[in-house]
C-alpha cells in the first residue's frame, strides 16, 4: 500500500506540473510544429542513445570484475536498457530492475550488482556537478539571469543587475559552505550520541557508502578506461538533445552552449522523483530555452519534443531487451564444488 500511495502521489505531482506547464499553450499550434519537423534527425539520437547505454554497460562491467563477475556487454546493455524502461513506468525502479535484469541473466547476485550501481551514481552526480560548473563558467550571465528570475524575486531581489546577481549567487555560495562547515563540525563532536537515531544511522551509512563507492575506482584495472567510459556517456547524452536543435526551424540557430545548458537543465529535471522526470523536465529546459532567444511557446515545443522523443525510445528500445530477457536462456553456473566432485 506504501509503495501504491508513492507511486499515485508521483503521478498526481507529474500530472499537476503538466497541467500548469501546458494549461496556457496552444496545443494544436505545437502539434502542427511536430508535424512539420525534420524526424531525420532522429536516427542520429538513436546511435546515440545506443551507444551511452553500451558505454554505461561497460563501465558496470568495469565496477563487477574487480568483485569476480564479468558479464557481457551484450547482458550488461540489455540490462541497462530495462531499467531505463522501468523507470519510465515507475520512479526509481531502474536501478533494481537494471540488477535483477543482470541476475538473470548472468546469475550475478543483485546486492552485488546494486552496490556497484550506486557506486555508478556517484560518478554521474560527480559528472553532473562539473558540467554545471563548466556551464557557470562558461554562460555565466543567462545562468545568474536565469535563478535570478527563478529564486531571486521569490525573495524580494527582483532580475537586478550585474552586481546585485554576483552578490546574491556570491552568498548562496558563502551561506552553503557555511552550513556544510558547521554541519561537518557538530557532526565530528556529536557522531556517537548522533548514530542512536535510527535516521540518522541510515543517513550516515548512505553517505559512507556514496563515498566507498567514489574510492572503489581505485581498485579498477583501467582507470583511465572507466573515466573515458564516464565521459563518453555524457557526451552522448549533450549529442542526444544539441541534434534535436535542428529539428525545428525555429531553434535550428542554437549553439553549443545552449545544449550545454540544456543538458544540465535536464539532468537536474529527469533527477526528480517523478516518472520520467515528467514535469520537471519541461520547466527547466523550456524556461531555460528562452533565456536563448526562443519563445515561450517554443521553448516549450521543444522541450517536450526532446523529452517525448526520448521517453518514446527507452520504451522502444528498453521494451525490446525486456522481451529479450524473457526469451534468452540464462547463463548456466557450474559450481565448484560439483566440478571437484565430478573429478
Amino acid at each position: 500500500m506504501k509503495n501504491i500511495l508513492k507511486y499515485c502521489l508521483s503521478l498526481a505531482i507529474a500530472g499537476g506540473l503538466m497541467w500548469y506547464v501546458f494549461k496556457d499553450m496552444d496545443l494544436a499550434a505545437m502539434w502542427s510544429k511536430f508535424q512539420n519537423a525534420n524526424h531525420s534527425w532522429l536516427i542520429l539520437v538513436t546511435l546515440f542513445t545506443i551507444i551511452a547505454a553500451w558505454s554505461r554497460a561497460a563501465r558496470w562491467n568495469m565496477l563487477l570484475e574487480p568483485l569476480g563477475y564479468r558479464p557481457s556487454a551484450f547482458d550488461s546493455t540489455v540490462a541497462v536498457f530495462t531499467g531505463y524502461f522501468a523507470n519510465q513506468l515507475i520512479p526509481r525502479a531502474g536501478e533494481v530492475t537494471r540488477c535483477g535484469t543482470l541476475n538473470r541473466l548472468e546469475k550475478v547476485p543483485v546486492n552485488v550488482s546494486f552496490g556497484t550501481v550506486v557506486a555508478e551514481r556517484v560518478f554521474d552526480v560527480i559528472s553532473l556537478l562539473l558540467l554545471i560548473g563548466l556551464a557557470f563558467f562558461l554562460e555565466f550571465g543567462r545562468l545568474s539571469d536565469f535563478f535570478m528570475s527563478l529564486f531571486g524575486e521569490k525573495l524580494g531581489l527582483g532580475q537586478g543587475n550585474g552586481n546585485s546577481q554576483i552578490v546574491f549567487l556570491g552568498s548562496l555560495t558563502v551561506v552553503g559552505i557555511s552550513f556544510l562547515a558547521a554541519a561537518w563540525w557538530f557532526y565530528r563532536k556529536n557522531a556517537d550520541r548522533l548514530r542512536q537515531n535510527s535516521l540518522f544511522a541510515k543517513i550516515e551509512g548512505f553517505v559512507l557508502g556514496l563515498i566507498d563507492g567514489l574510492l572503489s575506482v581505485r581498485k579498477l584495472r583501467n582507470p583511465g578506461m572507466f573515466v573515458f567510459h564516464t565521459v563518453l556517456i555524457w557526451t552522448m547524452y549533450f549529442l542526444s538533445s544539441y541534434v534535436c536543435f535542428f529539428v525545428l526551424p525555429e531553434s535550428s540557430y542554437l549553439t553549443l552552449l545552449a545544449g550545454l545548458t540544456i543538458l544540465i537543465m535536464g539532468g537536474l529535471g529527469m533527477s526528480a522523483p517523478v516518472q520520467g522526470g515528467i514535469g520537471p523536465y519541461h520547466i527547466l529546459v523550456s524556461s531555460a530555452l528562452v533565456l536563448y532567444g526562443l519563445s515561450k511557446e517554443n521553448g516549450l515545443a521543444l522541450a517536450t519534443y526532446i523529452h517525448g522523443t526520448q521517453m518514446i525510445l527507452m520504451l522502444i528500445l528498453g521494451g525490446i531487451s525486456f522481451i529479450i530477457t524473457l526469451v534468452k536462456s540464462p547463463k548456466v553456473v557450474v559450481s565448484t564444488e560439483k566440478s571437484e566432485v565430478s573429478s
